[in-house]
């Protein structure tokens, strides 16, 4: 049987594990949560490290890709460097794909329902391909990169101007500790609603599930969530919320959706080629195993009059 295992910065109450069979193969995926403690999952990758069929970086990414220049994050890219023997990924492979075209997937489905076109990105460097796709879907977006990263109240519109930032501060931020930047551990576990104004005026919420969970207000009634990582748990708050559609980029496997980097670490082991897919390679293998966003209603449909 193949293994896959995410090992994450992320809470432990968020692990999971599902066994499935796929392309003709049987094959066990796990999420493993740190709690945040970084010396903890850099033992865990140590001893994983030639045990495994594939490994996923979860709760951290190793860079920030902004059209195609690579920022790297130092912090992640320490935990993960005594990984030697097994093929590791942090899902920016799958990124570039199924986040690229999520958009427009989602309009050929529900794009009626999804107006006024207006949305508010938790942090768009650390999922600039799904920016991309709101901007060629026509969406209003405002990015919360200052937000949600830094708490600092400043809006950022158009992909130019994140696009300049980005270049300006990336290579100081991404020196930073990584607990500095993004939600770990038990900080993932407690919601503190801020940026509401933006909450209320975004028709879509999109981005990183935990930064969306992190500040969400009590209500979101009619909002649609996209994003990718999500629990039975966090269904069932977005629907007590009032959240009318959820939509994520990956299916979801045993009750739950896996982040990119599951999924990638997936296909890297279902290949079995013993290193990282390139971006063609991904193409194909997406094809045979239908990697695709699934849309689920949450708030029930109006009553129509007879």
């Amino acid at each position: 049987m193949k293994r896959v295992v995410s090992v994450s910065l992320g809470s432990s109450q968020r692990d999971h594990r599902v066994e499935l069979e796929m392309l003709g193969q049987r094959v066990l995926i796990e999420r493993i949560g740190c709690d945040g403690d970084e010396v903890r999952a850099r033992q865990l990758y140590r001893e994983l490290d030639g045990q495994v069929d594939a490994l996923g970086v979860g709760g951290m990414d190793l860079g920030l890709r902004v059209y195609d220049k690579v920022y790297p994050l130092h912090a992640p890219r320490r935990i993960v460097q005594d990984v030697r023997k097994t093929p590791l990924v942090d899902g920016d492979g799958v990124r570039r794909i199924v986040e690229r075209q999520v958009m427009q997937w989602v309009e050929a489905e529900i794009g009626d329902e999804l107006y006024p076109k207006r949305a508010l990105i938790t942090t768009a460097v650390d999922r600039f391909d799904m920016a991309l796709s709101f901007h060629d879907a026509g969406y209003d977006a405002v990015y919360g990169d200052f937000m949600f990263s830094l708490g600092l109240p400043i809006p950022i519109k158009g992909l130019r101007t994140l696009r300049i930032l980005a270049a300006l501060l990336l290579p100081v931020l991404g020196r930073l500790p990584f607990s500095m930047l993004y939600p770990t551990g038990e900080k993932q576990d407690v919601i503190v609603p801020k940026w509401g104004r933006w909450y209320g005026w975004a028709t879509v919420i999109a981005g990183d599930f935990n930064y969306i969970r992190r500040h969400m207000p009590e209500r979101l009634d009619g909002k649609s969530i996209v994003t990718n990582t999500t629990t039975p748990e966090d269904v069932e708050l977005l629907r007590r919320r009032g959240v009318k559609y959820l939509i994520t980029s990956t299916p979801r496997l045993g009750g739950r959706t896996f982040g990119t980097n599951v999924m990638e670490a997936l296909l890297v082991a279902l290949a079995g080629k013993g290193r990282p897919l390139s971006h063609e390679e991904l193409l194909e293998m997406m094809q045979q195993v239908d990697i695709r966003p699934t849309i689920q209603r949450l708030a029930a449909a109006p009553k129509t009059s007879p």
